[in-house]
């Protein structure tokens, strides 16, 4: 899973960075508001952590942003202001949680894998079930079937992991070009070239399509 983490100091940037990729997450690091805002815009997060007081645009600016433009992204706030009007803005602002500075490493893990598991479905081993006995884990980005792994390539996982973000709801061709292909100029036909591989590697219903609306995974009701 991809995090965002805007951060203006580099050597907390960097600690923090390395330690949530030792967890397993793929993080883009962002040292300003400005950058944060302009990576949002060009990429699929499945996480913000945000500081508040960041050089040209502040977090509270990018969470704004992020809301304008409909996203849906869970947002965590990590700053040293205390004060209760800060707290309170960021969370009329639409931010998920808050972490005072300094805080200990094990307490980010905690809350990252809690936003990640609220937000994504995913239980403690960050693994979601699909129907039809199918089970991706976000981590080690992993399709398995009855406990065997299913191999398939990098663009493939990227589609199954989109569609599972927006789980249970059709995901138009637009969005699927902006969030797996990096708005490139992408040809339909190559799309259901790699949902047509997919589905031959697992089943024929495990992508559901519908003309004018898309295509989606159903994940397994809990």
């Amino acid at each position: 899973m991809k995090i965002l983490l805007l951060e203006d100091d580099f050597n907390y940037r960097e600690s923090v960075s390395e330690y949530l990729q030792a967890l397993g997450y793929e993080v883009d690091e962002a040292p300003d508001g400005q950058v944060a805002c302009d990576k949002i815009a060009n990429n699929f997060y499945h996480l913000l952590i945000l500081d508040i007081k960041v050089p040209h645009i502040s977090g509270h600016e990018v969470i704004k942003y992020a809301k304008d433009i409909g996203l849906e992204t869970p947002i965590m706030i990590t700053t040293s202001l205390v004060d209760i009007n800060d707290m309170a803005v960021g969370y009329e602002l639409g931010c998920n949680e808050y972490l005072k500075k300094p805080f200990e490493l094990a307490e980010l893990k905690f809350r990252v894998n809690e936003l990640i598991r609220k937000y994504h479905g995913t239980d403690d081993k960050n693994s979601l079930s699909i129907e039809g006995g199918f089970v991706f884990d976000f981590i080690k980005k992993q399709l398995k079937f009855e406990g065997n792994i299913i191999e398939i390539s990098a663009k493939e996982i990227e589609l199954i992991e989109c569609l599972l973000y927006h789980k249970n709801s059709f995901v138009s061709l637009e969005t699927l070009r902006g969030e797996v292909w990096g708005d490139k100029d992408v040809d339909p036909a190559d799309v259901r070239m790699h949902v047509r591989k997919i589905r031959q590697k697992t089943k024929p219903d495990f992508i559901v399509s519908s003309r004018g609306l898309g295509y989606k995974i159903n994940a397994k009701k809990s």
